[in-house]
């Protein structure tokens, strides 16, 4: 696994400047914390893929596994044999990316961890989206620089995201996403489809981990997870 890490803000803007910048700072008797500022460039900066330095997601050999969401993640025993998905509502882990290194042992004693599903709606302002699809990026790298396996969510919202809703993803590997809440309406199905066929083609995705209703159009290497009481649970697998 190879990803180049520029460096951290400590080291861009001088560890003296944090320390007198932090002193400004103060929650009653409380500093604020300087290493929770800065969108979390002080801990790492990558490189980054296209117009929008999205962080790089290494592929990954999956194996199989029951799935639970991350709500669960602190109280589950036999954390080896399973995996960590982020299909909630985003308020559930929005802590993983203002306090990302508190997480990262309980993590790893995961044996897969999704990229977090930052929310994508099509009636979020485009600087929005591509910040949640940056978020879910740096978060997926940074936990990787640590030894987790993660399997990246893929995600879109409309036709104009695939500029670049699909920076960062592999190539060749596997992917999960979801299908909730997509095929209550013919257009809501339609800008699902439309998405799905983009990352196919993109990303030609050995398998693809399921979450929700598989509508009869999706083809593919489809690991078919069953969405209820916020755990996974292995279906059936269905060939190219």
């Amino acid at each position: 696994m190879s990803r180049t890490v520029i460096g951290s803000y400590e080291g861009l803007i001088g560890v003296r400047y944090l320390r007198i910048l932090g002193s400004f700072f103060r929650i009653g008797d409380e500093m604020y914390k300087t290493h929770r500022n800065y969108e979390n460039i002080q801990r790492a900066v990558y490189e980054g893929i296209g117009q929008y330095q999205i962080p790089e997601i290494m592929s990954v050999e999956y194996d199989g596994c029951d799935w639970i969401g991350f709500n669960y993640a602190n109280g589950v025993k036999d954390r080896e044999k399973k995996g960590v998905h982020f299909f909630l509502d985003d308020y559930q882990f929005i802590r993983l990316w203002t306090d990302p290194y508190r997480y990262i042992g309980m993590l790893q004693q995961y044996a897969y961890v999704m990229s977090p599903d930052f929310s994508m709606y099509t009636d979020f302002p485009k600087a929005l989206q591509i910040y949640n699809h940056y978020r879910k990026h740096w978060l997926a790298a940074y936990w990787q620089e640590h030894g987790i396996r993660v399997i990246p969510t893929i995600c879109w919202s409309d036709k104009d995201s695939f500029e670049w809703c699909f920076d960062g993803e592999p190539t060749h590997g596997v992917v999960a996403i979801s299908s909730v809440g997509t095929q209550n309406s013919k257009e809501r199905k339609q800008r699902f489809l439309d998405g799905y066929m983009e990352m196919v083609d993109r990303l030609q995705p050995t398998q693809i981990i399921f979450y929700g209703k598989v509508p009869e159009e999706c083809k593919g290497n489809i690991v078919r997870i069953k969405a209820f009481s916020d755990k996974f649970h292995e279906a059936e697998v269905a060939q190219w």
